[in-house]
C-alpha cells in the first residue's frame, strides 16, 4: 500500500497531510510504475501549496515535481525502460509519494555513479541551472553575472557551473553561513543582502560596469534593483518569485534603464520536448561526472515530515538541496 502527502486546500505547511492512498494500480499505455527512493524539495512545491500555481486537476492533489527511484513495472508501449532500472525525473505533480504512475517520457536513466538522493535533488534544480546558463542566456568566458540566492539549491549549482564557464560570478546571500557556502561554490563576490544594498555593491564590484545578466528567483524584493545591476542590453532572467509576485511591470522601465531584455522562463517549457530534455540531462550528468558541478544535499526529511521541510524552506533555513525520504 502506498503513502503520500496530499493537499486538500491551499494554505500553510499544515495542509500537507501524510495519508495512506492504497494501491496505485498498474501502469497504463506509455506509463511506468515507479518506487521512489528520494523526492526533491523545491520552492515550486510551496507555490502549488499556497495557490500561486494552480493544480491542474483540482483537489486533493499530491505535490512534488522531482524524484528518483526504481522502475517497478512498465505499461504497454514502453520499450526504453524495464523493471529494476534506476531513473530520475522532473515532471508532472505527484512526487510526494512512496510510489506513483508517471509517463515514461518524463524519465531519464540515472547513471550508476549518481546516488538516488543526488538524482532526486539534481533534476529540477540542475536542469534549471542548465537552461538558465546554456539556453536562456548562454554564459561565456569574461562575462559578469549576478545570481540572487546564491546559496540556494539552484544557486549553488549554477554559480559553480558559471565559474567553470569562465564568468565572474557575483552572488547574494543572507547570512554568514550562506555567504561562506556561496564563496566555496563558485562566487567571486558575495553580497549580504540583509546588510548591504546589492545595487550599490554591484556597482562597486564592477567599477560601474555592471552585469551582463541577472538571474533572479526572488521577485518582489529584488525588483527593480535587479534591473539597475545590468549594463545596456543586459538580460534580466526572472525564474522564480520566492518573495512575492511582481505586479504592474512597466515595460518602459527596460528602455529607461538601458534597452534591457527581460524574460520569465520555466523549466517545463524547456523539457516539453523529450529529445531536448535528454540532451539537457546528458549535459548535466556530464558536468556532475567531471566535477564541474556538485549537487550538495544538505537537508534530509522523512516524507511524513514534509510540513517541517516546507517550514524550513520558507524560513530560508536551508542551503543547497533538500530531499524527502519515503
Amino acid at each position: 500500500m502506498a503513502q503520500a502527502i496530499r493537499i486538500g486546500q491551499f494554505g500553510g505547511p499544515e495542509v500537507l497531510r501524510y495519508e495512506e492512498i492504497g494501491a496505485i494500480g498498474d501502469p497504463g499505455p506509455g506509463e511506468v510504475k515507479l518506487r521512489h527512493e528520494a523526492v526533491g524539495l523545491n520552492f515550486i512545491d510551496v507555490y502549488y501549496r499556497t495557490g500561486v500555481y494552480q493544480p491542474p486537476n483540482g483537489f486533493p492533489f499530491i505535490p512534488g515535481n522531482e524524484g528518483a527511484g526504481v522502475v517497478v513495472a512498465t505499461g504497454p508501449g514502453v520499450a526504453e525502460f524495464a523493471p529494476g532500472d534506476r531513473v530520475a525525473y522532473t515532471g508532472p505533480l505527484g512526487a510526494y509519494a512512496t510510489e506513483r504512475l508517471i509517463p515514461a517520457a518524463s524519465l531519464v536513466r540515472l547513471p550508476d555513479g549518481i546516488p538516488f538522493e543526488t538524482g532526486a535533488a539534481m533534476m529540477l534544480k540542475g536542469l534549471t541551472a542548465q537552461y538558465l546558463l546554456r539556453r536562456t542566456y548562454k554564459v561565456e568566458p569574461g562575462q559578469t553575472i549576478l545570481f540572487h540566492a546564491a546559496a540556494g539549491g539552484v544557486g549553488l549549482i549554477a554559480c559553480r557551473w558559471a565559474k567553470a564557464l569562465g564568468a565572474t560570478v557575483i552572488g547574494t546571500a543572507g547570512s554568514a553561513e550562506k555567504i561562506a557556502l556561496a564563496e566555496a561554490n563558485g562566487c567571486d563576490h558575495v553580497i549580504d543582502y540583509r546588510r548591504e544594498n546589492f545595487v550599490e555593491r554591484v556597482l562597486e564590484i564592477t567599477g560601474g560596469g555592471k552585469c551582463d545578466v541577472v538571474y533572479d528567483s526572488i521577485g518582489k524584493d529584488t525588483f527593480p534593483g535587479s534591473l539597475d545591476c545590468l549594463k545596456p542590453f543586459g538580460m534580466w532572467v526572472l525564474f522564480g518569485q520566492s518573495s512575492g509576485v511582481i505586479e504592474g511591470f512597466d515595460l518602459n522601465l527596460l528602455a529607461r534603464k538601458g534597452s534591457l531584455y527581460a524574460t520569465r522562463p520555466t523549466i517545463f517549457t524547456h523539457i516539453a520536448d523529450r529529445a531536448v530534455m535528454q540532451a539537457m540531462a546528458d549535459e548535466l550528468f556530464e558536468a556532475v561526472r567531471t566535477g564541474m558541478v556538485e549537487i550538495p544535499v544538505n537537508q534530509r526529511f522523512p516524507l511524513s515530515e514534509a510540513a517541517e521541510a516546507h517550514r524550513a524552506l520558507e524560513g530560508r533555513a536551508t542551503t543547497g538541496a533538500s530531499v524527502l525520504l519515503p
